[in-house]
Protein backbone atom coordinates (compact mmCIF):
# COMPACT_ATOMS: atom_id res chain seq x y z
CA UNK A 1 0.00 0.00 0.00
CA UNK A 2 1.33 3.44 -0.92
CA UNK A 3 0.21 6.97 -0.17
CA UNK A 4 0.99 9.87 2.11
CA UNK A 5 -0.64 8.11 5.10
CA UNK A 6 1.09 4.76 4.56
CA UNK A 7 1.56 2.97 7.87
CA UNK A 8 -1.43 4.56 9.63
CA UNK A 9 -4.10 2.12 10.79
CA UNK A 10 -7.64 3.38 11.35
CA UNK A 11 -10.59 1.33 12.61
CA UNK A 12 -14.07 2.34 11.51
CA UNK A 13 -17.46 1.39 12.87
CA UNK A 14 -20.02 3.46 11.03
CA UNK A 15 -23.13 3.94 8.92
CA UNK A 16 -24.69 6.53 6.60
CA UNK A 17 -22.41 9.02 4.78
CA UNK A 18 -20.07 11.16 6.88
CA UNK A 19 -17.94 8.61 8.75
CA UNK A 20 -17.76 6.08 5.87
CA UNK A 21 -16.64 8.97 3.67
CA UNK A 22 -13.98 9.90 6.25
CA UNK A 23 -12.64 6.35 6.39
CA UNK A 24 -12.62 6.06 2.60
CA UNK A 25 -10.76 9.36 2.27
CA UNK A 26 -8.07 8.18 4.69
CA UNK A 27 -7.81 4.87 2.82
CA UNK A 28 -7.37 6.68 -0.49
CA UNK A 29 -4.46 8.58 1.07
CA UNK A 30 -2.78 5.31 2.00
CA UNK A 31 -4.01 4.51 5.51
CA UNK A 32 -5.00 0.95 6.36
CA UNK A 33 -8.68 1.37 7.18
CA UNK A 34 -10.47 -1.60 8.73
CA UNK A 35 -14.24 -1.43 8.82
CA UNK A 36 -16.21 -3.78 11.06
CA UNK A 37 -19.85 -4.66 10.39
CA UNK A 38 -22.35 -7.02 11.87
CA UNK A 39 -22.79 -10.41 10.22
CA UNK A 40 -25.06 -10.10 7.20
CA UNK A 41 -24.13 -6.46 6.71
CA UNK A 42 -24.59 -3.18 8.53
CA UNK A 43 -27.19 -0.47 8.14
CA UNK A 44 -25.88 0.53 4.71
CA UNK A 45 -25.53 -2.92 3.18
CA UNK A 46 -28.55 -2.54 0.91
CA UNK A 47 -28.81 1.22 0.59
CA UNK A 48 -29.82 2.71 -2.75
CA UNK A 49 -28.75 3.23 -5.47
CA UNK A 50 -28.57 -0.47 -6.29
CA UNK A 51 -27.02 -2.30 -9.23
CA UNK A 52 -29.32 -4.61 -11.27
CA UNK A 53 -27.97 -7.45 -9.12
CA UNK A 54 -29.48 -5.81 -6.04
CA UNK A 55 -26.08 -4.97 -4.56
CA UNK A 56 -25.57 -1.50 -3.14
CA UNK A 57 -23.64 0.99 -5.26
CA UNK A 58 -23.82 3.34 -2.27
CA UNK A 59 -21.96 0.90 0.01
CA UNK A 60 -19.39 0.11 -2.65
CA UNK A 61 -18.80 3.79 -3.32
CA UNK A 62 -18.13 4.80 0.28
CA UNK A 63 -16.00 1.81 1.26
CA UNK A 64 -13.40 1.76 -1.51
CA UNK A 65 -9.98 0.56 -0.46
CA UNK A 66 -10.96 -0.53 3.06
CA UNK A 67 -10.58 -3.88 4.76
CA UNK A 68 -13.72 -5.57 6.02
CA UNK A 69 -14.44 -7.81 8.98
CA UNK A 70 -17.88 -9.18 9.85
CA UNK A 71 -18.56 -9.86 13.56
CA UNK A 72 -21.52 -10.85 15.71
CA UNK A 73 -21.49 -7.75 17.89
CA UNK A 74 -24.36 -9.00 20.02
CA UNK A 75 -22.16 -11.69 21.53
CA UNK A 76 -19.60 -11.09 24.31
CA UNK A 77 -16.91 -12.70 22.13
CA UNK A 78 -17.73 -10.43 19.22
CA UNK A 79 -17.56 -7.33 21.41
CA UNK A 80 -14.21 -8.47 22.77
CA UNK A 81 -12.86 -8.94 19.25
CA UNK A 82 -13.91 -5.44 18.23
CA UNK A 83 -12.31 -4.03 21.37
CA UNK A 84 -9.05 -5.84 20.64
CA UNK A 85 -9.03 -4.62 17.03
CA UNK A 86 -9.67 -1.00 18.02
CA UNK A 87 -7.05 -0.99 20.79
CA UNK A 88 -4.40 -3.18 19.13
CA UNK A 89 -0.82 -2.01 19.71
CA UNK A 90 1.22 -0.06 17.20
CA UNK A 91 2.63 3.44 17.05
CA UNK A 92 0.41 4.34 14.09
CA UNK A 93 -2.63 2.44 15.36
CA UNK A 94 -5.17 3.17 18.09
CA UNK A 95 -7.23 5.43 15.81
CA UNK A 96 -10.99 4.89 15.80
CA UNK A 97 -13.82 6.58 13.86
CA UNK A 98 -17.49 6.01 14.64
CA UNK A 99 -20.98 7.44 14.66
CA UNK A 100 -22.36 4.33 16.37
CA UNK A 101 -21.02 4.85 19.89
CA UNK A 102 -22.31 2.38 22.50
CA UNK A 103 -21.93 3.42 26.13
CA UNK A 104 -20.27 0.83 28.34
CA UNK A 105 -18.56 -0.89 25.43
CA UNK A 106 -17.77 1.05 22.26
CA UNK A 107 -17.11 4.38 23.94
CA UNK A 108 -13.93 6.30 24.75
CA UNK A 109 -14.07 5.82 28.52
CA UNK A 110 -14.27 2.04 28.16
CA UNK A 111 -11.85 1.58 25.27
CA UNK A 112 -9.09 3.78 26.69
CA UNK A 113 -8.75 1.32 29.58
CA UNK A 114 -7.14 -1.00 27.02
CA UNK A 115 -5.09 1.68 25.27
CA UNK A 116 -4.41 4.92 27.08
CA UNK A 117 -3.30 6.84 23.98
CA UNK A 118 -6.40 5.90 22.00
CA UNK A 119 -7.77 8.56 19.65
CA UNK A 120 -11.49 8.22 19.05
CA UNK A 121 -13.45 10.56 16.78
CA UNK A 122 -17.18 10.39 17.41
CA UNK A 123 -19.76 12.01 15.16
CA UNK A 124 -23.18 12.57 16.75
CA UNK A 125 -26.47 13.77 15.31
CA UNK A 126 -26.65 16.87 17.48
CA UNK A 127 -24.61 18.04 20.46
CA UNK A 128 -27.14 16.55 22.88
CA UNK A 129 -26.62 13.09 21.40
CA UNK A 130 -29.97 12.95 19.65
CA UNK A 131 -30.16 11.30 16.21
CA UNK A 132 -30.03 13.46 13.10
CA UNK A 133 -29.27 13.05 9.42
CA UNK A 134 -28.63 15.58 6.68
CA UNK A 135 -32.29 15.52 5.65
CA UNK A 136 -33.42 16.58 9.14
CA UNK A 137 -30.59 19.04 9.89
CA UNK A 138 -31.10 20.91 6.61
CA UNK A 139 -34.74 21.91 7.26
CA UNK A 140 -34.04 22.57 10.94
CA UNK A 141 -31.58 25.31 9.98
CA UNK A 142 -33.69 26.95 7.28
CA UNK A 143 -31.88 26.00 4.08
CA UNK A 144 -34.98 24.65 2.24
CA UNK A 145 -36.63 28.06 2.72
CA UNK A 146 -33.98 29.68 0.50
CA UNK A 147 -33.84 26.82 -2.02
CA UNK A 148 -36.06 26.44 -5.07
CA UNK A 149 -37.91 28.60 -7.60
CA UNK A 150 -38.39 32.27 -6.79
CA UNK A 151 -41.83 32.88 -5.32
CA UNK A 152 -42.48 29.25 -4.33
CA UNK A 153 -44.02 29.05 -0.86
CA UNK A 154 -43.04 25.43 -0.13
CA UNK A 155 -39.61 24.48 1.23
CA UNK A 156 -37.36 22.55 -1.15
CA UNK A 157 -34.98 19.81 0.01
CA UNK A 158 -32.13 18.79 -2.27
CA UNK A 159 -30.42 15.60 -3.34
CA UNK A 160 -26.90 16.39 -2.15
CA UNK A 161 -26.23 15.58 1.56
CA UNK A 162 -24.03 18.64 1.96
CA UNK A 163 -23.65 18.56 5.75
CA UNK A 164 -22.71 14.87 5.69
CA UNK A 165 -19.98 15.65 3.18
CA UNK A 166 -18.62 18.59 5.17
CA UNK A 167 -18.79 16.55 8.38
CA UNK A 168 -16.94 13.62 6.80
CA UNK A 169 -14.00 15.81 5.90
CA UNK A 170 -14.04 17.42 9.36
CA UNK A 171 -13.80 13.92 10.83
CA UNK A 172 -10.67 13.40 8.73
CA UNK A 173 -9.07 16.70 9.74
CA UNK A 174 -10.00 16.17 13.41
CA UNK A 175 -8.42 12.73 13.44
CA UNK A 176 -5.23 14.00 11.83
CA UNK A 177 -5.06 16.95 14.26
CA UNK A 178 -5.47 14.64 17.26
CA UNK A 179 -2.91 12.23 15.84
CA UNK A 180 -0.43 15.10 15.44
CA UNK A 181 -1.06 16.07 19.07
CA UNK A 182 -0.36 12.46 20.12
CA UNK A 183 2.89 12.41 18.17
CA UNK A 184 4.05 15.60 19.91
CA UNK A 185 2.71 15.00 23.42
CA UNK A 186 2.10 11.25 23.64
CA UNK A 187 -1.52 11.53 24.69
CA UNK A 188 -4.76 10.22 23.27
CA UNK A 189 -8.14 11.90 23.36
CA UNK A 190 -11.74 11.74 22.24
CA UNK A 191 -12.91 14.20 19.61
CA UNK A 192 -16.65 14.83 19.49
CA UNK A 193 -18.52 16.69 16.81
CA UNK A 194 -22.12 16.68 15.64
CA UNK A 195 -23.71 16.88 12.24
CA UNK A 196 -25.96 19.74 13.29
CA UNK A 197 -23.04 21.73 14.71
CA UNK A 198 -21.12 21.23 11.45
CA UNK A 199 -24.08 22.62 9.53
CA UNK A 200 -24.64 25.48 12.00
CA UNK A 201 -20.98 26.45 11.86
CA UNK A 202 -21.00 26.37 8.06
CA UNK A 203 -24.00 28.66 7.67
CA UNK A 204 -22.39 30.95 10.24
CA UNK A 205 -19.14 31.04 8.24
CA UNK A 206 -21.11 31.89 5.09
CA UNK A 207 -22.79 34.88 6.76
CA UNK A 208 -26.30 33.40 6.82
CA UNK A 209 -26.69 33.72 10.60
CA UNK A 210 -25.48 37.32 10.64
CA UNK A 211 -27.76 38.11 7.72
CA UNK A 212 -30.79 36.79 9.60
CA UNK A 213 -29.92 38.86 12.70
CA UNK A 214 -28.87 42.24 11.38
CA UNK A 215 -31.03 42.63 8.25
CA UNK A 216 -34.73 43.38 8.29
CA UNK A 217 -35.72 41.33 5.24
CA UNK A 218 -35.33 37.59 5.19
CA UNK A 219 -33.48 36.06 2.27
CA UNK A 220 -35.89 34.23 0.01
CA UNK A 221 -35.69 31.77 -2.84
CA UNK A 222 -33.91 32.81 -6.01
CA UNK A 223 -34.24 29.79 -8.30
CA UNK A 224 -31.07 29.18 -10.29
CA UNK A 225 -29.82 32.76 -9.89
CA UNK A 226 -26.45 33.28 -8.19
CA UNK A 227 -27.29 35.01 -4.91
CA UNK A 228 -25.67 38.39 -4.39
CA UNK A 229 -24.17 38.81 -7.87
CA UNK A 230 -25.15 37.71 -11.36
CA UNK A 231 -25.51 34.16 -12.57
CA UNK A 232 -28.47 32.72 -14.45
CA UNK A 233 -29.64 29.78 -16.50
CA UNK A 234 -30.83 30.19 -20.08
CA UNK A 235 -32.61 27.91 -22.54
CA UNK A 236 -30.89 27.83 -25.94
CA UNK A 237 -32.30 27.33 -29.43
CA UNK A 238 -31.30 23.65 -29.36
CA UNK A 239 -33.30 23.06 -26.19
CA UNK A 240 -30.23 22.75 -23.98
CA UNK A 241 -29.96 24.83 -20.82
CA UNK A 242 -26.79 26.63 -19.79
CA UNK A 243 -25.62 28.34 -16.60
CA UNK A 244 -23.67 31.54 -17.09
CA UNK A 245 -21.81 33.35 -14.30
CA UNK A 246 -21.00 37.06 -13.99
CA UNK A 247 -19.76 37.08 -10.40
CA UNK A 248 -16.49 38.98 -10.82
CA UNK A 249 -15.94 42.10 -12.91
CA UNK A 250 -13.85 40.08 -15.41
CA UNK A 251 -16.59 37.45 -15.76
CA UNK A 252 -19.24 40.14 -16.20
CA UNK A 253 -17.33 42.16 -18.78
CA UNK A 254 -16.43 39.01 -20.71
CA UNK A 255 -20.08 37.96 -20.85
CA UNK A 256 -21.14 41.35 -22.19
CA UNK A 257 -18.38 41.35 -24.79
CA UNK A 258 -19.17 37.91 -26.19
CA UNK A 259 -22.94 38.47 -26.23
CA UNK A 260 -22.64 42.02 -27.59
CA UNK A 261 -24.90 43.39 -24.86
CA UNK A 262 -22.54 45.97 -23.41
CA UNK A 263 -24.49 48.96 -24.80
CA UNK A 264 -27.80 47.55 -23.53
CA UNK A 265 -26.36 47.05 -20.04
CA UNK A 266 -24.86 50.55 -19.97
CA UNK A 267 -28.26 51.93 -20.92
CA UNK A 268 -29.88 49.90 -18.12
CA UNK A 269 -27.38 51.26 -15.61
CA UNK A 270 -27.98 54.84 -16.74
CA UNK A 271 -31.74 54.35 -16.63
CA UNK A 272 -31.61 53.02 -13.07
CA UNK A 273 -28.78 55.30 -11.91
CA UNK A 274 -26.57 52.33 -11.02
CA UNK A 275 -23.18 50.93 -11.93
CA UNK A 276 -23.57 47.34 -13.13
CA UNK A 277 -19.88 46.72 -12.45
CA UNK A 278 -20.97 46.40 -8.80
CA UNK A 279 -21.94 42.77 -8.18
CA UNK A 280 -24.62 43.75 -5.65
CA UNK A 281 -26.22 45.99 -8.26
CA UNK A 282 -26.21 43.09 -10.71
CA UNK A 283 -28.09 41.04 -8.13
CA UNK A 284 -30.66 43.77 -7.57
CA UNK A 285 -31.22 44.19 -11.31
CA UNK A 286 -30.93 40.50 -12.16
CA UNK A 287 -34.38 40.27 -13.74
CA UNK A 288 -33.75 43.24 -16.04
CA UNK A 289 -30.32 41.86 -16.96
CA UNK A 290 -31.76 38.45 -17.71
CA UNK A 291 -34.48 39.94 -19.89
CA UNK A 292 -31.79 41.56 -22.06
CA UNK A 293 -29.66 38.42 -22.29
CA UNK A 294 -32.42 35.86 -22.81
CA UNK A 295 -33.08 36.60 -26.52
CA UNK A 296 -29.40 36.17 -27.34
CA UNK A 297 -29.35 32.61 -25.93
CA UNK A 298 -32.80 31.74 -27.30
CA UNK A 299 -31.54 32.50 -30.83
CA UNK A 300 -28.44 30.29 -30.60
CA UNK A 301 -27.55 26.66 -30.12
CA UNK A 302 -24.89 25.77 -27.57
CA UNK A 303 -22.66 24.65 -30.45
CA UNK A 304 -22.86 28.16 -31.92
CA UNK A 305 -21.17 29.84 -28.96
CA UNK A 306 -19.43 27.16 -26.84
CA UNK A 307 -15.99 27.59 -28.45
CA UNK A 308 -16.20 31.38 -28.26
CA UNK A 309 -17.21 31.25 -24.58
CA UNK A 310 -14.23 29.02 -23.85
CA UNK A 311 -11.79 31.20 -25.80
CA UNK A 312 -12.99 34.22 -23.84
CA UNK A 313 -12.48 32.34 -20.55
CA UNK A 314 -16.09 32.70 -19.47
CA UNK A 315 -17.43 30.78 -16.49
CA UNK A 316 -20.32 28.69 -17.77
CA UNK A 317 -21.68 25.18 -18.05
CA UNK A 318 -24.33 23.07 -19.77
CA UNK A 319 -26.97 21.45 -17.59
CA UNK A 320 -26.69 17.67 -17.89
CA UNK A 321 -27.97 14.54 -16.24
CA UNK A 322 -25.32 12.31 -14.65
CA UNK A 323 -25.68 9.92 -17.59
CA UNK A 324 -25.18 12.76 -20.06
CA UNK A 325 -22.16 14.01 -18.12
CA UNK A 326 -20.57 10.55 -18.31
CA UNK A 327 -21.07 10.51 -22.08
CA UNK A 328 -19.93 14.07 -22.74
CA UNK A 329 -17.43 15.14 -20.08
CA UNK A 330 -13.90 13.73 -20.20
CA UNK A 331 -13.41 14.75 -16.57
CA UNK A 332 -15.56 11.72 -15.63
CA UNK A 333 -13.39 9.31 -17.60
CA UNK A 334 -9.89 7.87 -17.46
CA UNK A 335 -8.78 10.98 -19.32
CA UNK A 336 -8.83 12.40 -15.79
CA UNK A 337 -6.07 10.66 -13.77
CA UNK A 338 -8.37 10.58 -10.74
CA UNK A 339 -10.56 7.94 -12.44
CA UNK A 340 -10.00 4.30 -13.27
CA UNK A 341 -12.57 2.01 -14.90
CA UNK A 342 -13.07 -0.99 -12.63
CA UNK A 343 -15.00 -4.22 -13.11
CA UNK A 344 -16.69 -4.99 -9.79
CA UNK A 345 -18.43 -8.33 -9.31
CA UNK A 346 -22.15 -7.88 -8.89
CA UNK A 347 -22.00 -4.18 -9.74
CA UNK A 348 -20.61 -3.83 -13.25
CA UNK A 349 -17.87 -1.91 -15.02
CA UNK A 350 -17.75 1.87 -14.63
CA UNK A 351 -15.39 4.76 -13.78
CA UNK A 352 -14.38 4.89 -10.11
CA UNK A 353 -12.74 7.96 -8.54
CA UNK A 354 -9.63 7.98 -6.40
CA UNK A 355 -8.60 10.83 -4.10
CA UNK A 356 -9.07 14.24 -5.78
CA UNK A 357 -5.76 15.64 -4.45
CA UNK A 358 -2.37 14.88 -5.92
CA UNK A 359 0.71 15.02 -3.67
CA UNK A 360 3.96 15.94 -5.38
CA UNK A 361 6.05 13.68 -3.13
CA UNK A 362 3.83 10.61 -3.66
CA UNK A 363 2.50 8.94 -6.81
CA UNK A 364 -1.24 9.07 -7.37
CA UNK A 365 -2.94 5.95 -6.02
CA UNK A 366 -5.40 4.14 -8.25
CA UNK A 367 -8.83 3.66 -6.67
CA UNK A 368 -9.53 0.24 -5.21
CA UNK A 369 -12.90 -1.46 -5.17
CA UNK A 370 -14.76 -1.94 -1.91
CA UNK A 371 -14.27 -5.38 -0.36
CA UNK A 372 -16.91 -8.05 0.01
CA UNK A 373 -18.38 -8.06 3.49
CA UNK A 374 -15.91 -9.82 5.80
CA UNK A 375 -13.26 -10.25 3.11
CA UNK A 376 -10.41 -9.60 5.54
CA UNK A 377 -11.83 -11.26 8.65
CA UNK A 378 -9.18 -13.97 8.83
CA UNK A 379 -6.34 -11.55 8.05
CA UNK A 380 -7.42 -9.07 10.75
CA UNK A 381 -7.95 -11.75 13.38
CA UNK A 382 -4.56 -13.26 12.68
CA UNK A 383 -2.35 -10.25 12.03
CA UNK A 384 -3.92 -7.68 14.36
CA UNK A 385 -5.69 -9.62 17.11
CA UNK A 386 -3.00 -12.32 17.05
CA UNK A 387 -5.26 -15.37 17.04
CA UNK A 388 -4.06 -18.75 15.87
CA UNK A 389 -5.59 -20.57 12.90
CA UNK A 390 -7.35 -22.92 15.31
CA UNK A 391 -8.86 -20.07 17.30
CA UNK A 392 -10.02 -18.35 14.12
CA UNK A 393 -11.63 -21.56 12.83
CA UNK A 394 -13.48 -21.97 16.10
CA UNK A 395 -14.89 -18.45 15.83
CA UNK A 396 -16.18 -19.25 12.35
CA UNK A 397 -17.66 -22.52 13.56
CA UNK A 398 -19.55 -20.75 16.36
CA UNK A 399 -20.85 -18.02 14.03
CA UNK A 400 -18.99 -15.23 15.83
CA UNK A 401 -17.34 -14.02 12.61
CA UNK A 402 -17.96 -14.37 8.91
CA UNK A 403 -16.15 -14.06 5.60
CA UNK A 404 -17.05 -14.85 1.97
CA UNK A 405 -15.08 -18.10 2.28
CA UNK A 406 -16.65 -19.17 5.54
CA UNK A 407 -20.32 -18.35 6.09
CA UNK A 408 -21.29 -18.00 9.72
CA UNK A 409 -22.80 -21.14 11.14
CA UNK A 410 -24.97 -20.77 14.24
CA UNK A 411 -23.82 -22.82 17.19
CA UNK A 412 -25.64 -26.13 17.56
Amino acid sequence: MSGILKGMRVIEGSAFVAVPLAGMTLAQMGAEVIRFDRIGGGLDAGRWPLAPSGQSLFWAGLNKGKKSIAVDMQSPEGKELVTRIVTAPGEDAGLFLTNLRVRGWMDYETLRQYREDLIMVTLMGDRHGRPAVDYTVNPALGIPDITGPEGLADPVAHALPAWDLVAGHLVVSSLLAAERDRLRRGRGQEVELSLKDVAAATIGHLGLIGDAVVNEHERGKSGNALYGAYGQDFVCACGARVMVIGLTRRQWQGLLKVTGTGAAMRALGEERGCDLNDEGVRWTLRHEITARLRPWFAARRVADFAAEFDRAGLTWSVFRSVREALAQDADLSEDNPMFRTLSQPGLGRFPVPGHPASFSAHPRRDPQAAPDLGRHTEEVLGDIVGLSDTEISQLFDRGIVQSPRFAARPAA
